[in-house]
């Protein structure tokens, strides 16, 4: 029936009445082989239908570094899980923008991390389980102590038929039953609807996800459905259709199935290089909660970088809420120096040469003027100076603001162009370029300069500036 929707003034159909969809519970699996050839690149298929973008009335930052980030390296240590969670608690701010963090709760590893992070007492990010749907598995989450948890529901025909060997109908009562045991146990679920880019939407996405709400209804628990773009299928354009269009899933779960913008979440992957604009397009058409890692750590591609999520966050906000972004920069040392994952120099907010100006026209504006070739204050925001890289045209000038960024020396101790260490400096690169060198000097040859004229600096740290 047609109700009236007094914020948009006009008639629509009432939340919840497309219930009507059945599950189709047919005989053999449905690959979309239209759309995902496998011989070919899948295909992206428009249906000129355009959703009218209604953002979720609050934007929140979830954390799977110690879950789905955990998946593509080796396990993190306790100590070193914990110092990690203290910098999302640091980054996310008192307002709780970086809401959630999920830990994997099989291994003993993974219990003393959360007892530890649970044992800080934060309130942001709430520490949050992960499980199989699995009734057994929910004495894990009792035992720690959590107040809510992931579980896998699978629902494309890939996992149901060939992952799973159930069928659709199998499945949708064997997670319906865990989903029960888990409401009856007084736990708050999210089922993570595992590559719903590949799922037949009305004939199993709706029917199950309409019989979560009603679940939630009739029991007073919120249930969050969590949309997983699980081999980064997903697009964020208009008019493309299902099962890959982000505005429609999220969309249409809202209208199809009454999922509120609270209880819905994204989580992505980056096989086709869409992850963070995907993660943002779900904000913008209803979902409350977009799902990262931290630098984009996670299985195969990775996951929405959560440093790139805290940019959109601000950008489609207009405010920080109380996030502080220098962190990301500690961040990144932190991976670096105790970690020990080398960061690729070009990227984004944190590669070492992410604000740095090779050309040399270029690097002549940004020591005219910074602002020219700095996509903002990096200094302000990221504790990240911008910086120049070295060529026929620096000079000792260009020389010395190479120096005094690359090591971040302070302004009261910055090395003065007039050095005669800086002209000698200097002088090797105006040799270069007398035999005819076309390239800018690289970092690898200031700091080989560097160690012959400055040997107080080459014992600080050389990886970052």
């Amino acid at each position: 029936m047609a109700v009236w929707n007094s914020d948009k003034r006009r008639l629509e159909q009432e939340v919840g009445y497309a219930h009507r969809y059945e599950l189709q519970d047919v005989p053999e699996p449905n690959l979309l082989r239209d759309i995902f050839p496998y011989d070919e690149v899948p295909k992206i298929v428009f249906d000129g239908v355009m959703e009218e973008m209604d953002p979720a009335p609050e934007f929140y930052i979830t954390d799977t570094t110690f879950r789905d980030g955990q998946q593509a390296r080796p396990p993190y240590t306790v100590p070193q899980i914990v110092d990690m969670y203290k910098m999302l608690h640091r980054l996310g701010g008192p307002n709780g923008v970086i809401r959630q963090a999920e830990f994997f709760l099989y291994s003993d590893v993974d219990r003393e991390a959360v007892s530890q992070c649970l044992a800080l007492g934060y309130p942001f990010p709430e520490v949050t389980g992960w499980i199989r749907a699995v009734k057994s598995d929910f004495q894990l989450v009792k035992n720690m102590g959590l107040r809510e948890t992931g579980i896998l529901t699978s629902c494309s025909d890939y996992h149901i038929f060939l992952k799973l060997k159930r069928t659709r109908r199998q499945a949708y009562e064997d997670y319906l039953g865990v989903v029960k045991a888990a409401l009856d146990a007084g736990i708050k679920i999210r089922c993570h609807l595992e590559d719903a880019t590949r799922a037949d939407f009305y004939g199993f996405v709706v029917p199950f996800v309409s019989e979560l709400m009603r679940l939630r209804e009739e029991s007073g628990i919120p249930i969050k459905i969590r949309v997983c773009d699980t081999m980064g299928f997903a697009v964020p354009f208009p008019g493309a259709a299902l099962p890959r269009s982000v505005p429609k899933l999220i969309q249409g779960l809202r209208r199809e199935c009454g999922v509120p913008p609270e209880c819905l979440g994204w989580h992505g992957h980056n096989d086709f290089h869409k992850v963070l604009v995907n993660a943002s397009a779900a904000w913008l058409y209803g979902c409350m909660y977009a799902n990262g890692t931290l630098l984009g750590y996670g299985e195969r591609t990775g996951n929405p970088p959560l440093e790139g999520l805290v940019m959109d966050y601000i950008a489609l906000k207009g405010s920080s809420n109380g996030m502080d972004t220098s962190v990301i920069t500690e961040i990144a040392n932190y991976f670096e120096q105790e970690i020990g994952y080398r960061i690729p120099a070009n990227y984004p907010f944190i590669g070492r040469d992410f604000n740095v100006t090779r050309a040399g026209i270029h690097a002549d504006g940004l020591l005219k003027d910074e602002e020219i070739y700095n996509i903002f204050d990096t200094s302000k925001i990221l504790g990240r100076p911008p910086r120049v890289a070295v060529d026929k045209t620096s000079g000792t000038a260009g020389v010395s603001w190479w120096i005094n960024t690359y090591f971040n020396i302070p302004s009261t101790l910055r090395v003065e162009k007039k050095s005669e260490a800086v002209k000698k400096i200097t002088d090797w690169v105006d040799t270069q370029y007398r035999q005819e060198r076309t390239t800018s000097i690289s970092d690898e040859e200031m700091l080989a300069q560097v160690r012959l004229y400055f040997p107080e600096l080459a014992g600080r740290a050389e990886g970052r500036a």
